[in-house]
């Protein structure tokens, strides 16, 4: 039984084979931020704690879906309720009981974001971080971004290929190293508040000034050309 010959892996003198990468690395807004909820209770009692973390929880909710489409999701994650022991061995007692509970909120009204994170700050006992910039999983800069990789490869074989009198002949492979937006998301940019009083007969506060924070999308491939054989 015979076999085919595989072909050289680098190509040969006849048909010789050139290897590039192609990179590309664009700016643009983002499309979307969220902000971690963070609604905490404390009592004596644990009943109390738990009715007055429930309270909270609630007012925290309902205020974030009175913003309607501006917010694009609303997860609960933990929820903690926690004695707190006072004294050691035989005279150990509950001594108070602390709840929480975190509240995450997604939402690409940008105009919204700075209102709701400072009306959610007044709140009693409740604390926000963030906001956290980013670009939806599907947003069309990636996508531009991998195009541009793509023809900056093509480009760079073909002057490769150029300074050796050579012209590239067909692709031989094209491997994606795949685009990806930041490793971790943005630190937060400035509305990190935290309320410990009801807002009361109070004016509600101004709202916070938010400048979105600009996104950095990557893209990288490798490929593969063969080539005619160079003018040497």
């Amino acid at each position: 039984m015979t076999t085919s010959p595989q072909p050289a892996p680098y190509g040969t003198p006849e048909v010789p084979r050139v290897a590039v990468r192609g990179e590309a690395r664009l700016e643009v807004d983002p499309e979307i931020a969220r902000i971690g909820i963070t609604v905490s209770a404390r009592g004596t009692d644990r009943r109390g704690a738990l009715d007055d973390l429930t309270r909270r929880n609630s007012a925290v909710l309902d205020l974030v879906k009175s913003y309607g489409d501006a917010v694009e999701k609303l997860s609960t994650g933990a929820f903690v309720i926690t004695p707190q022991l006072t004294g050691k061995g035989r005279g150990e007692r509950v001594r108070s009981y602390h709840g929480r509970v975190h509240v995450t909120a997604t939402l690409s009204d940008f105009t919204a974001l700075g209102e709701l994170a400072t009306r959610l700050g007044d709140l009693e006992l409740t604390g926000v971080d963030g906001p956290w910039w980013s670009l939806r999983p599907d947003s069309p800069a990636h996508r531009d971004a991998r195009q541009q990789a793509v023809r900056e490869a093509v480009q760079r074989a073909r002057e490769y290929a150029g300074a050796l009198g050579a012209e590239l002949t067909a692709l031989v492979e094209l491997a994606d190293e795949g685009a990806e937006g930041p490793s971790a998301p943005a630190s937060p940019s400035g509305a990190r508040t935290r309320g410990y009083a009801g807002g009361g007969a109070e004016s509600e506060p101004r709202a916070l000034d938010l400048e979105p924070q600009r996104q950095t999308v990557y893209a990288r491939v490798n490929a593969r050309f063969t080539m005619s054989p160079p003018q040497l």
